[in-house]
């Protein structure tokens, strides 16, 4: 279904403000003789189809819809053209004859259907002459454009021919090459017999870059490579129903524990164990005030649409959040580093936006003398009772200088114990370099976020702006020992990069990850019950006996004689410092056995066993048995709940996306 009309764009932004979840960009003021096309796309079942893309044939001109299925192309002469709307598993609609007149918006929606074939339609449209009952652009106060509400438009550059792989009719402009990126390789963890291995200790993660990379790959027509899928970033990405820490904030444990235990969907003779962690929400105007430097790359490699353009607006919704008391610096790297932005207010928005504009993509990549730069600026506002903290945007690619993983690693350890923090937002496709950005907040007590849209930017950097920017606890780790009375064998699903050994659990000199304010963490195991029919024992690797240790056998008497926390599966164990503590503080707790069906498991449960079950597909996982993308699908509608911001229902359409893209790569 189409629907062409003209409305004023005051009223077009009027009706931004009512749509959800709203985000201010600011953009710049209109080109003579343009107008713009906006609208919504959706699926036969009238549900916004997020991530969408809508291109002008024949043009660098285009936009992906937001989370509610919306769009906005900007700067569009004044002219006749075609448009064309596709997202993949969709059939893509190619719509004729859309005019555009200057200073107006044409109103554009589009209806996607899933059929088999997945061939592209083509509608001529017939409709009346354009009215000319529209007013000009928007003005604000201060003269700028109108701010356009949850959307965003990009001019691309000639597309490069599509590399194989692509189903036909699904997008209508193909993505960069992706040769260059640059994943950590993964070996998933093993199973282990509790008799072997009694402890399993590893630090949080709270990064979710994986699982928006992953969504950028499906939209743009491709399954991600299995090295891209960090399995615990996809089930940090969503947030859970756990209860805030007790007590009021500055007494005690500022975070709280949660467990359940379920039969793993996946294996009916396993048991699915969800551990959970919720940091203590902190409402914006209440964070301490910020310290914080921009180190932005505006090398060569930033020019694409999705990188500085995207980066630039991105930053915009953070500095509308900002606070008097709040401060802000910006350096810059391309060839060399320098200081475009000295510490400036938060209040003076206009100053820090017009520093953002004037930024341009050129030169090589001294990501090196960048960092240094940015530390020294946030050494010279340094305030023990603020949040201070370098915000690094890059695509990572750094070639000059300190280039290496494990440089990167030394020069971020080195800087970190100034006290100041680090977030790292990775952007753009073709040149990634996942492997070393997430490295450099790893070692930098910090957080590592991917913006492929701007409603992820809207996500990471105002919604969850706290858990982003302000740690509330750093070095945390977890250790967890299993009864082996209740545990033959486990495996921690995902963590892989930050597992840790287990004497370094009581070793405060040890580091690990940080938690930010209102952050969740949930890790999942996969537990083998004693007494359980698998077929995973059997395949299990044996020790050899010792020579000189004692080799006998305990008998089943001996076994189970009543001990402390007999009838318990396993205990957890949890070690955190203040942000400017050197000592942990531990936290234990206590986790019974259960054999709840997964069906009759909580919500937030079946959904978590459902992200983690597609991100063993997407890695081809032979944990995953006899899984199927139906079999997750199903998992995760039973688990959706309320999903107040349709991150849940985005998830059930990437699974379709997936499914459709596996069996299109089945059936070639």
């Amino acid at each position: 279904m189409l629907r062409i009309s003209t409305i004023p764009l005051v009223l077009l932004a009027a009706l931004g403000l009512l749509l959800g979840p709203a985000v201010a960009l600011h953009g710049p003021a209109p080109l003579p003789n343009t107008g713009k096309i906006a609208g919504t796309v959706t699926d036969e079942a009238g549900d916004p189809l997020p991530g969408a893309t809508i291109v002008i044939e024949g043009t660098a001109l285009g936009a992906a819809t937001n989370i509610d299925g919306e769009y906005v192309i900007l700067g569009v002469p004044a002219g006749e053209y075609e448009v064309t709307a596709s997202f993949v598993g969709y059939t893509s609609v190619t719509t004729r004859g859309v005019q555009v007149a200057a200073n107006l918006t044409r109103i554009l929606d589009f209806e996607l259907s899933s059929p088999s074939d997945l061939q592209e339609i083509v509608v001529e449209y017939e409709g009346p002459a354009m009215k000319n009952d529209a007013v000009g652009v928007a003005r604000t106060a201060s003269g700028d454009a109108s701010r356009m509400h949850g959307l965003t438009s990009y001019v691309s550059p000639a597309p490069p021919p599509p590399p194989g792989g692509y189903i036909p009719g699904v997008q209508t402009h193909n993505p960069l090459p992706t040769d260059r990126e640059g994943y950590a390789a993964i070996d998933e963890n093993p199973f282990k017999r509790v008799g072997d291995a009694p402890l399993s200790t590893f630090g949080i993660d709270v990064d979710a870059a994986s699982y928006a990379n992953m969504r950028r790959f499906l939209n743009s027509g491709r399954l991600p490579p299995a090295d891209a899928i960090r399995i615990e970033e996809f089930v940090n990405y969503f947030t859970y129903d756990y209860p805030d820490p007790e007590g009021p904030a500055g007494e005690g444990a500022p975070f709280s524990i949660t467990t359940e235990v379920a039969v793993a969907p996946w294996q009916s003779a396993h048991r699915l164990v969800r551990i959970g962690l919720q940091g203590r929400r902190i409402d914006t105007e209440d964070l301490p005030p910020a310290n914080l430097v921009f180190l932005l790359d505006v090398s060569g490699s930033m020019g694409n649409a999705d990188k500085l353009p995207l980066l630039k607006s991105a930053l915009r919704l953070l500095v509308n959040e900002l606070r008097e008391e709040d401060t802000v610096a910006i350096a810059v790297y391309a060839g060399a580093a320098g200081v475009v932005l000295e510490p400036t207010s938060g209040a003076d928005k206009e100053t820090i936006l017009e520093a953002l504009d004037r930024l341009e993509a050129g030169g090589s990549t001294a990501g090196g003398q960048g960092i240094r730069l940015a530390y020294q600026l946030a050494r010279q506002q340094f305030d023990a009772e603020k949040n201070n903290r370098v915000l690094l945007a890059t695509d990572g690619d750094f070639n000059v200088g300190a280039s290496s993983d494990a440089e990167m690693q030394r020069l971020i350890e080195e800087a970190r114990e100034s006290g100041v923090f680090l977030s790292v937002l990775g952007f753009g496709q073709g040149n990634l370099q996942d492997s070393k950005m997430e490295a450099i907040a790893n070692h930098g007590n910090g957080n590592y976020a991917y913006i492929d849209t701007i409603q992820e930017a809207q996500k990471t950097l105002v919604a969850q702006m706290g858990g982003t920017l302000f740690t509330i606890a750093k070095d945390v780790k977890l250790q967890i020992e299993f009864n082996p009375a209740a545990v033959a064998a486990y495996r921690l699903i995902g963590y892989e990069n930050r597992l840790l050994a287990d004497e370094d659990f009581n070793d405060d000199t040890k580091d690990s990850g940080d938690l930010g304010a209102g952050h969740s963490v949930t890790a999942l195991y996969e537990v083998v019950p004693v007494g359980a029919d698998s077929p995973t024992l059997s395949g299990l690797p044996t020790v050899d006996p010792l020579r000189y240790q004692q080799n006998v056998e305990p008998t089943q008497e001996e076994l189970f004689t009543p001990t402390e926390g007999e009838d318990e599966l396993l205990f957890v164990k949890l070690r955190y410092k203040q942000p400017d503590g050197d000592t942990s503080a531990l936290l234990t707790h206590a986790v019974r056995p259960s054999d709840t069906p997964m069906a009759r498991a909580s919500a937030d449960t079946q959904f978590a066993a459902a992200v983690a079950s597609f991100g063993m597909l997407l890695r081809g996982s032979d944990h995953a048995g006899d899984t199927t993308y139906e079999d997750v699908l199903a998992l995760a509608r039973d688990g959706r709940g309320a999903d107040p911001n349709g991150y849940r229902g985005e998830f059930i359409r990437l699974v379709e996306t997936a499914g459709a893209l596996q069996n299109a790569q089945a059936s070639r």
